[in-house]
């Protein structure tokens, strides 16, 4: 077990490893409100380059964070968080410009939205657009503390979601519609969610109010599920819930854990989702260090790891919580991370992590991975893993792939794009040794583009090796090696 463990960690080149990358109170980008088109654009490229520099190859990038967008939107405006203004025209299209981008980079894109959030905290932000929701339809919105939210228990509110999600992936060349925890808001203390006209109106048969709501979220997930594979059956449904399904002391299959649950807290059945193939893949958030007394990383990754019912399982990890002032002692630097990260490469069924979050990656002092990961962890690219959930792609193989030699260092690759080729891989392999793709050694570049330029030692260098180039699907699905000549 130890041996095929390690020949896993060290062998796999389907492994996702990206950033979250969260604009609700300009968390991650843009930096602030107001910033021209010009500079928000200039600090998603840094961000995308910074990205690549880690050798990672995903980001989530969060595009509905208060039922508002980040891209050009039939039925909600434009983020206040872009302008400062809800319902200004930022001058751009910033989701397409960040696909646009990612794609040059061969990075893949996944689309974060929130599915009930209307307003995060309407003591600080409490002015809508004319055309927003809530002055359309009052009736659907619940306050709950210091947020408004849509109510879950209407089925026009699902229909809406669901519009939503249809324009986004009709229009969007993206890769997955993703959403993370908030779904029934965390239970303030001693307030009740204010939902019971809604149950007594509208029980479809209920008689418990948490069952009840529970249900209102499977048909929501089931059905956003149902639009997604309407329009584009490639593109994948993934959810990101907090880390405990449920406490083994509350379900025989529960984890052994002892703090709150998605199931009896949040009202998410994340299991169901999984078990009846409503969602492609799923992304705990694993916030907590391994040996953590009531919810240790270990216990949880390999409960999520053995609970996957065949949906692709990933880890997300929290650089945000790295501080000299943590009060975790492993929190206090990156340490901790890298070892979620080891134990990660070593189980099969995990097959990948998304850090939280982009800011708190690249940008924290005590948070130093990237001369780390990319000298060990990450030291080869890495592709995303094939999900047997979504529809199938085979894509045709790259056409009249040519090399050039520009000058003694560098040499230019150019090649044609075949049918339903959305990336692609370039390899370098030496003449004397078998072709083995397999191999993320060989990995030299993975790019949306059809030209490449790549440095090389001199002319002998050709001699020595030689390079072929994949495609891949927006399935993920990868052709034959086709060679250079």
């Amino acid at each position: 077990m130890l041996f095929s463990a390690s020949a896993y960690a060290q062998s796999n080149k389907r492994f996702i490893r990206g950033v979250w990358v969260a604009t609700v109170a300009n968390i991650d980008w843009p930096a602030q409100k107001g910033l021209s088109a010009e500079e928000q654009k200039q600090e998603m490229i840094n961000l995308l380059d910074k990205v690549k520099a880690y050798n990672m190859n995903t980001i989530i990038f969060q595009i509905r964070p208060t039922a508002d967008a980040f891209y050009k939107s039939e039925f909600e405006p434009y983020s206040h968080w872009l302008t400062g203004v809800q319902g200004q025209d930022p001058g751009y299209d910033p989701l397409r410009f960040t696909v646009d981008e990612c794609h040059k980079r061969g990075l893949n894109i996944h689309v974060w939205l929130n599915p009930y959030r209307i307003n995060n905290d309407t003591v600080g932000y409490n002015t809508y657009a004319k055309d927003h929701i809530i002055n359309k339809h009052p009736e659907w919105v619940i306050n709950y503390g210091k947020a408004k939210y849509f109510d879950p228990g209407l089925a026009e509110v699902r229909q809406f979601t669901c519009n939503v999600v249809k324009d986004i992936v009709n229009n969007y060349d993206i890769d997955a519609i993703h959403m993370d925890d908030y779904f029934y808001p965390y239970k303030i203390a001693k307030q009740e969610f204010p939902d019971s006209i809604t149950f007594a109106k509208y029980p479809r048969g209920f008689k418990d109010k948490e069952d009840w709501r529970r249900n209102n979220v499977n048909l929501i997930i089931k059905e956003i599920n149902e639009t997604i594979k309407s329009v584009k059956p490639w593109v994948e449904f993934g959810i990101s819930p907090f880390a405990i399904w449920r406490n083994k002391t509350e379900d025989p299959r529960g984890s052994d854990t002892k703090a709150m649950t998605n199931y009896d807290g949040l009202y998410a059945d994340i299991l169901l989702w999984q078990e009846k193939g409503w969602i492609d893949y799923v992304l705990p958030q694993l916030y907590f260090n391994i040996g953590y007394e009531i919810a240790d990383y270990a216990i949880l990754a390999d409960w999520w790891s053995k609970y996957n019912y065949g949906a692709n399982v990933y880890a997300g990890l929290a650089p945000y919580r790295v501080s000299k002032q943590a009060k975790q002692k492993e929190w206090h630097n990156s340490k901790e991370l890298i070892r979620q990260i080891k134990r990660n490469m070593s189980d099969p069924n995990i097959k990948g992590e998304i850090y939280f979050s982009a800011k708190s990656l690249f940008n924290k002092p005590e948070v130093k991975l990237e001369k780390q990961l990319t000298k060990k962890e990450y030291k080869y690219l890495s592709i995303s893993p094939e999900n047997n959930r979504i529809k199938r792609i085979e894509p045709e193989n790259p056409q009249n792939a040519s090399i050039q030699i520009i000058d003694d260092r560098n040499i230019s690759l150019k090649w044609q794009r075949g049918k339903d080729a959305k990336r692609f891989v370039i390899y370098k392999f030496k003449r004397n040794k078998p072709v083995n793709k397999d191999n993320p050694e060989n990995i030299v570049a993975v790019t949306g583009l059809t030209e490449l330029t790549i440095p090389c030692k001199n002319e002998k260098d050709l001699e020595k090796y030689r390079y072929g180039v994949t495609s891949l699907s927006p399935s993920h699905s990868e052709s034959s090696i086709v060679f250079f000549n």
